[in-house]
C-alpha cells in the first residue's frame, strides 16, 4: 500500500462484492433486452449497407492513391513520436504544451484531468491525433464524388465520436471519480435507465434528454389562452384569445410542421411566438397537426393540404367572416404552405392569401444538408419497406436520425450522463418538446422523400400534381417572406435561399443568427443573434449575404413592419378584437386541445413506461 492511503476494509469488500453483482444482474437484463433487437428490419439493414458501400468507396480511392496512404502512415508515426517525446518531458518535470487540443465548442474535455492528469491527457490527445487524422485523409481523397465524400465524412465521424475515450468507464475521469465516490451506484442506475430507454425505442436508442414529469402540454407548456373551433381527422384549428381591444381586419393562419408538434412556437410565455402575435393584434389561428398511427398510412400530400391549410382556411371564414388570410409557416409546414398557394393559384382561388411567410422552409432540395445521408437511393428503399410494413414512420426513428446530426450534443453527452453517471436528467422544455414526437404517415412521408428530397420535383414546373392539378411555384404572385437561419442543419439557408427565387410575385428574404430553433423562436426582448436583410435577389446565396445588412435583436419586429408597412394585415382597418366561439363555429373544447396530447405510445397502443 502506498503511504498515507487507507486499507480497504471488510465492509468495503463486500459493498464493492455486492455492487458487481448487481451490476452483473443488470447487465444480464439488458443483453435479454437488447437480443430481439439484434436482428434489423429492411430499414436497418439497409443503412448497413450504405454504410459498407461508403467505406469501400473511401477505400478504393485510397487505394489509388499511394503517396496519400504513404503520407498518412508516415503522419500517424511522427505524431505518435511527438506525443511520446511530449509525455517523456512532461514525466521529467518539463511543462509541455499539449501536441493537439479540442476544437472550439467541443465540451467533452472541459473536465482538468484531461490536461492536468498526464494519463488523461495522453489519451486525449491520442483520440483527437486520430480523429484529425480521419478528417483530413477523407477531405484529401480524390475520384469520390460530393455525395460519396459527403456519406463518408458522416459515417467516418460517427464511428471516431462513439470511440471517443469520454464515451467509456475507464477512459473518463469524471466517470472514474463518481463511480469509486458511489462504489459503483452510478452504473447500477445507468444500467437501468439504459434499458428504460431501450424500452421505449422504436430503434437505436432514443436517450433520456429531460425530467418528462416536469412539463404537461396545456399547464406548463403550450398554455396561451385559445379554444379548438374545429377539427377533421387530421387537424385540430385552434383559434387564440386576443389581448388587445382592436385586431388586424386579416386572420393570421399558423401551418407548424407535423415533425414534431406544434409548441415549440408556445413554449413558454416569454419566448412563445404565438403570444407574441396574439399581442401585437393578430387573430392568430394554428393548425394543431393529429398524431398518427397505422389506420391514417393513406394519408397522402394532397390529404395534408386539403385537410390542413385549405380546410383551416375554410374554418377561419366561418369564424371571422374574412375570405383571405396571412400564412406563417415553419419547416415542412411552410414546404406544404408553398405546395398550397400553387395549388391555389392554379386552381384560381390564390386570392384566398393575402401573404405567405416560410421559416425556415426547403423548396428547392438540391442541397439537404446531411440528412441527406439517409436518403441515398438503398437507404430510401428501406425505409420505403419498412412503410409498406407497418403504415407509419415512427417519430421516435425520425428523431433519432436527426440527434445523429449532432451527436456529440443531443446522443453522446447524455449517454454519458445518464449511463455512465448515473444522473437524472434535469427539466428542459425545450428538450421535453425535442423529444414529444410524432409518426407520419407512410404515403405521406414516402411521397415526401422521393418525390422532394431525392428527385426535387417541386421545383420543376408541373413536376408535381396534386388532386389532379398540376402546381407551378414559379407561377405563385402572393407576397412572400423568406426567414431562414444561418446554423440551420435540418434546412440549409443557402437550400432555402433558391427557393426564395422561385415566385414571380414580391419576396422578402431575411436571414437570421443561430439555429433552426433558437433562429426562428427569438423574441425581441432576449436582443439576441441579430439578423440580415437585402432587398436584392442576386443568383446564389454567397451574392446575398455580400450585399446584406446586419441587424441587431430579432427579426420578429421586422417581420411585423412588413406586413403592416405593405397593408396585408390590413392594419388600416383595424377591427374588434375577434373572440373565439363568436363566428359561426363553436368552442369544441380549450386549447391545447387533444390532437398534441396524442403520444407515440398511446397512439401505438404501447405500455408507457
Amino acid at each position: 500500500m502506498q503511504p498515507g492511503v487507507e486499507a480497504p476494509s471488510q465492509a468495503d469488500f463486500e459493498a464493492w462484492n455486492e455492487q458487481i453483482q448487481a451490476i452483473g444482474e443488470e447487465y444480464r437484463a439488458l443483453m435479454e433486452d437488447l437480443l430481439p433487437r439484434m436482428l434489423p428490419d429492411d430499414a436497418a439493414e439497409s443503412v448497413q449497407a450504405h454504410m459498407r458501400e461508403a467505406f469501400q468507396a473511401g477505400a478504393e480511392s485510397l487505394m489509388q492513391d499511394p503517396s496519400l496512404l504513404w503520407e498518412t502512415q508516415s503522419r500517424l508515426m511522427q505524431d505518435q513520436f511527438q506525443l511520446w517525446q511530449n509525455g517523456m518531458r512532461a514525466m521529467a518535470g518539463e511543462t509541455v504544451e499539449p501536441l493537439v487540443k479540442p476544437a472550439k465548442g467541443d465540451r467533452r474535455f472541459q473536465d482538468d484531468a484531461w490536461t492536468q492528469d498526464p494519463y488523461y491527457l495522453a489519451i486525449m490527445q491520442q483520440y483527437l491525433l486520430f480523429s484529425r487524422l480521419v478528417d483530413d485523409l477523407i477531405d484529401r481523397l480524390q475520384g469520390m464524388s460530393d455525395d460519396q465524400k459527403r456519406n463518408l465524412a458522416f459515417y467516418a465521424r460517427q464511428l471516431v465520436n462513439a470511440m471517443a475515450p469520454t464515451n467509456f468507464i475507464t477512459t473518463n475521469p469524471e466517470v472514474m471519480r463518481r463511480t469509486l465516490e458511489t462504489r459503483g451506484e452510478n452504473l447500477v442506475e445507468g444500467l437501468a435507465r439504459l434499458r428504460h430507454d431501450l424500452a421505449n425505442s422504436a430503434a437505436g436508442l432514443n436517450v433520456t434528454m429531460t425530467d418528462r414529469s416536469a412539463f404537461a402540454v396545456g399547464e406548463n407548456i403550450a398554455v396561451t389562452p385559445g379554444s379548438v373551433v374545429y377539427e377533421n381527422e387530421l387537424i385540430q384549428l385552434i383559434q387564440y384569445a386576443p389581448s388587445t381591444e382592436q385586431a388586424f381586419k386579416t386572420p393570421l393562419l399558423i401551418v407548424p410542421p407535423w415533425i414534431n408538434k406544434y409548441y415549440i412556437l408556445d413554449l413558454r410565455q416569454d419566448n412563445s411566438l404565438v403570444k407574441w402575435l396574439v399581442d401585437q393584434g393578430h387573430t392568430v389561428f394554428l393548425i394543431s397537426w393529429r398524431n398518427p398511427g397505422p389506420e391514417q398510412r393513406d394519408l397522402t400530400w394532397a390529404d395534408y393540404m386539403q385537410l390542413g391549410p385549405i380546410s383551416a382556411m375554410e374554418a377561419i371564414e366561418q369564424a371571422t367572416g374574412e375570405k383571405s388570410v396571412n400564412l406563417l409557416s415553419y419547416c415542412v409546414g411552410g414546404t406544404l404552405a408553398g405546395s398550397t398557394v400553387a395549388y391555389l393559384t392554379s386552381t384560381r382561388r390564390g386570392r384566398k392569401i393575402k401573404s405567405a411567410t416560410y421559416m425556415t422552409s426547403l423548396w428547392d432540395f438540391r442541397d439537404p444538408g446531411e440528412i441527406g445521408v439517409f436518403l441515398g437511393e438503398p437507404v430510401l428503399k428501406g425505409i420505403e419497406a419498412k412503410l409498406e410494413q407497418d403504415g407509419y414512420l415512427d417519430g421516435r426513428v425520425m428523431a433519432y436520425s436527426f440527434n445523429l446530426l449532432r451527436e456529440n450534443d443531443l446522443f453522446w453527452s447524455f449517454y454519458i450522463n445518464n449511463y455512465l453517471k448515473g444522473d437524472v436528467p434535469a427539466p428542459f422544455d425545450l428538450l421535453y418538446w425535442n423529444t414529444d414526437g410524432t409518426n407520419l404517415p407512410a404515403a405521406t412521408h414516402g411521397w415526401y422523400l422521393r418525390h422532394l428530397y431525392v428527385e426535387n420535383r417541386l421545383v420543376e414546373p408541373g413536376g408535381i400534381e396534386l388532386d389532379e392539378v398540376k402546381i407551378d411555384l414559379r407561377k405563385i404572385s402572393v407576397p412572400s417572406y423568406f426567414i431562414s437561419t444561418r446554423d440551420d442543419h435540418i434546412a440549409k439557408w443557402n437550400s432555402t435561399y433558391h427557393g426564395a427565387l422561385l415566385p414571380k410575385g414580391p419576396v422578402q428574404f431575411v436571414l437570421g443568427g443561430s439555429g433552426h430553433i433558437a433562429g426562428i423562436v427569438n423574441p425581441p426582448h432576449k436582443n439576441k443573434y441579430g439578423f440580415w436583410t437585402n432587398d436584392e435577389l442576386p443568383p446564389t446565396p454567397e451574392e446575398w449575404l455580400e450585399g446584406a445588412e446586419a441587424h441587431e435583436g430579432s427579426w420578429w419586429p421586422h417581420w411585423q413592419a412588413w406586413m403592416t408597412d405593405n397593408g396585408y394585415a390590413d392594419a388600416e382597418k383595424m377591427v374588434p378584437a375577434r373572440q373565439p366561439g363568436d363566428g359561426e363555429l363553436d368552442i369544441l373544447e380549450p386549447a391545447p386541445g387533444r390532437y398534441v396530447k396524442m403520444t407515440i405510445p398511446e397512439v401505438l397502443g404501447e405500455n408507457q413506461a
